[in-house]
């Protein structure tokens, strides 16, 4: 689905551009995850405070960042 840390995390942040107002009101404007544990809690947030579209768009994101969040961070 998705072949780098990169690529999903520049998804996470036009996720975010995207629910920012609905799901997001609370972090800064300018608060763009640069780690895989940090885009987690980012979708989980998207993922608790959207709507179903919101959900369905974060949770792939979400799932494919642990698989690959250990071998990113000790790299």
């Amino acid at each position: 689905m998705y072949e780098q840390l990169d690529e999903v995390l520049r998804k996470v942040h036009e996720l975010m551009d995207e629910y920012r107002v609905q799901c997001l009101w609370y972090m800064r404007k300018d608060y763009y995850p640069e780690t895989a544990e940090s885009a987690i809690r980012v979708l989980r947030a998207v993922e608790n405070n959207g709507d179903l579209a919101a959900f369905k768009k974060a949770a792939p994101l979400r799932q494919w960042l642990p698989q690959h969040s250990s071998a990113t961070s000790a790299g």
